[in-house]
């Protein structure tokens, strides 16, 4: 049990796990945000030029009530969630590419550093001949 405690605390404690549950709660608190910008502004702009609240559409079938504007509120949610998540990640992964080119660039100096190096034992090789 102990051996299992620790190999539970090696693995809760890791960098990317904390990283996913930071990421998870602000993820949440964003979501939260997101909601309350269309259910709040979004829909009643939307349903003024409509004539209508999207939340309030919805339609009776059997005695079921079927509240399609919600679901159109919860797409609303989604794409604004999805479009914010890919610039992110665009921003990201640009960030990224431009570190890995300086990472490039340094190692191209370092090995003409090398060679220019190299080149000068060599000439002082060839001189002591």
């Amino acid at each position: 049990m102990k051996k299992f405690l620790e190999e539970f605390k090696t693995f809760a404690l890791k960098g990317n796990v904390m990283d996913m549950a930071v990421g998870v709660i602000i993820g949440a608190a964003f979501q939260a945000i997101v909601s309350s910008i269309v259910s709040d502004i979004i829909s009643p702009l939307l349903g003024s030029f409509a004539g209508m609240n999207f939340d309030t559409l919805s339609v009776s079938i059997n005695g079921a009530t079927l509240a399609y504007g919600k679901f159109i509120t919860a797409v609303i949610n989604f794409l604004i969630m999805a479009f914010v998540l890919f610039m992110i990640v665009k921003t990201i992964n640009k960030i990224s590419s431009m570190l890995h080119e300086e990472k490039v660039e340094e190692n191209e100096k370092k090995k003409s550093d090398e060679l220019i190096a190299l080149e000068k034992i060599v000439s002082l090789l060839e001189e002591k001949k």
